[in-house]
């Protein structure tokens, strides 16, 4: 049809209500008119002096069969509907058709729930009695006569709804078919396949019930709107639609009852039962897609609508899920690497764990025990962040390589699941990566956790993280020295590791404590080492002290810096008698000088008064490697080996590397710095 004669059929009416009357008048002229132009085109004659015959809406009527009369008394309605006062009306009908059906599915789920559960009747009946009450409401306000002509505004408003509804209506019915099916014949097959007790399907039935209750709402929600809007405009033609309504049924029952008879034909061959109503639910729903397209126009003014904004929302919320689930998958894409990396040699140590109190032992074979220390690996095992993953674990191996240490201890955020910052959420693969990497190489080691291993948004948690360290623990690995018993103070993994002469006696405690992550304040709100977790340093040193006794040798490692660290620095600046400079720099721009927390830890303090810990190590500021001693504590800074956390740091390479921690017989080490970049290959 000519979009000319739609607009100038539109223009006539423009100044006459709309109702169910004119809306079949308006069609019928555009056909009559439709037809006549094809008859008038013939005689090459053009469009503007067909018009002339037809210029005012009396002419155009006779030539549809309507009378003057008709056309008079279209334009004598004065008591129109407005768009606003429909819409608000509109609206309150539509909230007393929601809680009759809610209550109304409620209801009837019940009903069926209660002739196990007697107890349920009388929840049951409540609810469908309120539901009644919700819908008398709804009828009684039904029967107040509604102008059957409504402006401009409000039938177009009235015509969209009636389509929106249509198209729900009919997609709820759908709905309704797959989710109910997809879920009572896979419990069904359970039961014929011999998979399932009958007692344990129908308690499996009772508790989902829910499943029945919400595709049940939307049916009746859609059918009572699309009648409501159908009983002012009456634009639903009612054969047509009695036609759609009883083939939608019609097929979805001969559907789902085809697929439980293949299903039982089969089932000697189908393997998951549940997989297979799931593939037949998709194969269901691309049949629904195509009544949407095909079939349903014929009974919708504007099949499918073009709604930009709607289509923003939806492609966005898609992209999203898309990018949140492959950013959570377990992917292990330096395996191969890993899998080349060969055993580095070094002398093999005598290890012992005490079951009761998680306490690691190792017997030094020599005078000495060497120890590595790295911080700040950030793995990120995406895609995205391959090759700078495979950068920081040859960075590793090749500290490793060079120095041969006794034992390797990591200060925290091994791990990167950052998101768009990582392409990962993952912290689940890099550690296993890790862990495989370390294993391959053989040598002993152990971690403190830093702020970045278990982000909110990580697939694994505090407690799962925990879980899967355990897993991959010295029973298993042989290599990691992840207690399976902690103290029950704050923090993920606190932990002492006594490192022992030949004839005993204890060479160094090293205490690994978690400085924990964020208070939960804010952005960057760093947490601190609380107080039970100092008063179970202050314990176990009492301890040690006692059972050898004298002052023991000891050492601590965390992620987080002290305040103390942001002390020092701050008299070593201002060249302080206070602070004893050895080696390195602070270089750290990104936030603050020194990124500690805004909340005291008394750890500091203990240590002096204690006086058994000379030396404290930490991570966290990536281009901070200074040692400073302060009242007698020698505070180190770990050289970071991040390539991939911090913007450009891939291409710095003053402040990676690592130290190497030298313990003596006597309680005595030495420190050195080992940057990567002093490293030949």
């Amino acid at each position: 049809m000519d979009t000319r004669i739609c607009r100038f059929i539109d223009l006539l009416f423009e100044d006459i209500p709309y109702s169910e009357e004119t809306f079949l008048a308006q069609k019928k002229m555009k056909t009559a008119l439709s037809d006549e132009y094809e008859k008038f085109h013939a005689k090459n004659l053009s469009f503007e002096q067909f018009l002339l015959q037809y210029r005012d809406l009396p002419s155009l009527a006779a030539l549809a069969g309507y009378s003057k009369e008709e056309v008079e008394k279209w334009r004598s309605q004065k008591e129109t509907n407005k768009y606003k006062p429909l819409k608000k009306e509109f609206s309150c009908q539509k909230r007393r058709i929601i809680f009759f059906s809610i209550f109304f599915a409620y209801a009837l789920s019940n009903f069926f729930l209660s002739f196990w559960q007697h107890q349920l009747i009388t929840i049951s009946f409540l609810a469908f009695g309120i539901s009644l009450l919700f819908l008398r409401s709804l009828l009684r306000s039904e029967k107040k006569n509604i102008s059957k002509y409504y402006d401009t505004e409000a039938f177009l408003f009235l015509r969209t709804l009636y389509d929106q509804y249509l198209k729900r209506h009919f997609n709820s019915i759908f709905i309704f078919f797959g989710v109910i099916s997809v879920f009572f014949l896979t419990q069904i097959a359970l039961y014929w396949f011999g998979n399932s007790k009958f007692a344990e399907i129908i308690e499996n039935i009772l508790a989902n019930l829910y499943m029945l209750e919400f595709p049940l709402f939307f049916y009746i929600k859609n059918l009572f709107c699309l009648y409501l809007i159908n009983r002012r405009i009456g634009l639903l033609r009612l054969n047509e639609y009695k036609k759609h309504l009883l083939g939608i049924h019609i097929f979805s029952l001969s559907y789902w009852l085809t697929a439980m008879i293949i299903a039982f034909l089969l089932k000697n061959e189908i393997r998951y039962i549940g997989n297979f109503f799931l593939f037949v639910a998709v194969l269901f729903f691309f049949a629904a897609l195509f009544y949407n397209i095909t079939l349903r126009k014929k009974l919708t003014c504007q099949n499918f609508v073009i709604n930009k904004k709607r289509i923003a929302f939806f492609t966005s919320f898609a992209l999203f899920a898309i990018l949140f689930i492959v950013l959570r998958r377990d992917t292990w894409y330096t395996q191969p690497y890993i899998n080349s990396i060969p055993v580095v040699a070094h002398q093999r140590q005598e290890i012992s764990y005490d079951e009761e109190s998680g306490i690691y032992t190792i017997t030094a074979q020599n005078d000495s025990f060497k120890i590595l220390h790295l911080t700040d690996i950030h793995l990120g095992g995406s895609l995205y962040s391959l090759y700078k993953d495979l950068k920081a674990l040859h960075a590793v191996y090749k500290e490793i390589a060079y120095t041969k240490p006794d034992l390797v201890i990591v200060t925290g955020d091994l791990t990167f699941p950052m998101g768009i910052m990582s392409m990962s959420l993952n912290n689940s693969a890099p550690v296993g990566q890790f862990a495989a990497f370390m294993r391959n190489i053989g040598i002993p080691w152990a971690f403190t956790y830093g702020n970045h291993d278990t982000e909110s948004l990580a697939t694994l948690s505090e407690q799962d993280l925990d879980a899967l360290y355990r897993s991959l623990s010295y029973k298993t690995s042989g290599t990691l020295l992840y207690p399976y018993i902690q103290p029950e103070i704050t923090g993920r993994n606190n932990q002492l590791i006594e490192i022992r002469n030949q004839d005993g006696s204890l060479m160094q405690a090293l205490f690994l404590i978690d400085s924990n992550a964020y208070t939960g304040m804010g952005f960057n709100t760093y947490d601190y080492i609380h107080d039970d977790q100092v008063d179970w340093y202050a314990t176990e040193v009492a301890r040690l002290n006692y059972q050898e006794g004298h002052t023991i040798s000891s050492m601590v490692f965390f992620h987080i810096p002290l305040q103390e660290y942001r002390t020092a620095y701050e008299l070593y600046e201002q060249k302080s008698s206070q602070v004893t400079y050895f080696f390195g720099e602070n270089g750290e721009e990104m936030i603050d000088k020194v990124c500690c927390s805004d909340y005291p830890s008394k750890l500091f303090d203990t240590i002096c008064a204690l006086g058994s810990t000379k030396a404290v190590f930490c991570g966290h500021d990536h281009y901070n490697n200074m040692s400073l001693e302060y009242r007698g504590i020698r505070l180190t800074y770990g050289m970071s080996i991040d390539y991939l956390a911090m913007p450009g740091i891939e291409y710095d390479t003053a402040q990676r590397g690592a130290e190497l921690i030298t313990l003596h017989t006597d309680g005595r080490f030495e420190l050195e710095q080992i940057p990567l970049t002093s490293i030949v290959d």
